[in-house]
């Protein structure tokens, strides 16, 4: 694993770094240290890595300048900062974990854990996905998104709507498991490959060789597991 940990204060980010690798240490974690956003930027931009560890306030600068500017990355993020008033606003922005100073050594292994075992974020309150059009990150709202579907690491984000500017599908960097970590509970799994909000599902269709669909309110058809068929019609009868 690569992990990137950006924190101003010395100490702190010594005891970040140490517990992480101890927590890790079956992966073998390469652990790289930042204290300031230029260089932490510079670095994300040009090295692929699994996890970034992001304090928010840094040498009087906002970390939400960095995390904003990596909204698009293949990477999760954990959010290690005091500022806890600012929680609700990272989980919007799609962050994996927010962990509030001072901190425990099992709030971070928590962490961690929700990290590597694909378990869905406790909030689960992320309004936003990103993505880079034209050198730029457009922040799209869950809301537009009609179904995720995977696309090997990469997702494809089917939107309601389209003009100009947002096509009706663009292209995601984090696989379909990392979206699905942040997602509300209106987004189901109802395929290995399709993420659906089920608010937009118009009816479930029965075919020819026990085959199922989902018919959407856009009119767009999206498969449904065998094994997913009765979680999903269940989901259905109650909304």
């Amino acid at each position: 694993m690569v992990i990137v940990i950006v924190e101003d204060e010395p100490l702190i980010q010594q005891r970040i770094q140490r517990l992480t690798a101890e927590i890790l240490i079956a992966k073998a974690p390469k652990i790289i240290c930042f204290d300031d956003i230029d260089n932490a930027e510079s670095f994300l931009s040009e090295n692929t890595i699994d996890v970034l560890l992001l304090d928010l306030n840094l040498m009087g600068r906002d970390g939400f300048t960095l995390l904003k500017s990596k909204l698009a990355a293949a990477f999760h993020t954990i959010i290690i900062s005091a500022y806890a008033e600012k929680a609700i606003e990272a989980f919007e922005y799609g962050v994996l974990d927010f962990i509030a100073k001072p901190f425990t050594k099992e709030r971070l292994i928590q962490a961690f854990e929700r990290l590597l075992n694909n378990r869905k974020s406790e909030y689960r309150s992320c309004k936003y996905l990103s993505v880079k059009k034209a050198g730029e990150l457009q922040l799209i709202s869950l809301e537009d998104i009609n179904y995720i579907q995977a696309d090997g690491h990469y997702t494809w984000l089917n939107l309601s709507s389209s003009d100009e500017v947002m096509p009706t599908k663009v292209l995601h960097s984090k696989n379909i498991e990392k979206i699905e970590q942040l997602l509300p509970e209106s987004f189901m799994r109802v395929h290995r490959s399709y993420l659906v909000d089920m608010r937009k599902v118009k009816s479930v269709r029965i075919q020819e060789g026990s085959k199922y669909t989902l018919l959407l309110n856009s009119g767009e058809e999206v498969p449904v597991g065998r094994t997913k068929y009765e979680q999903v019609r269940k989901q259905l009868s109650g909304i």
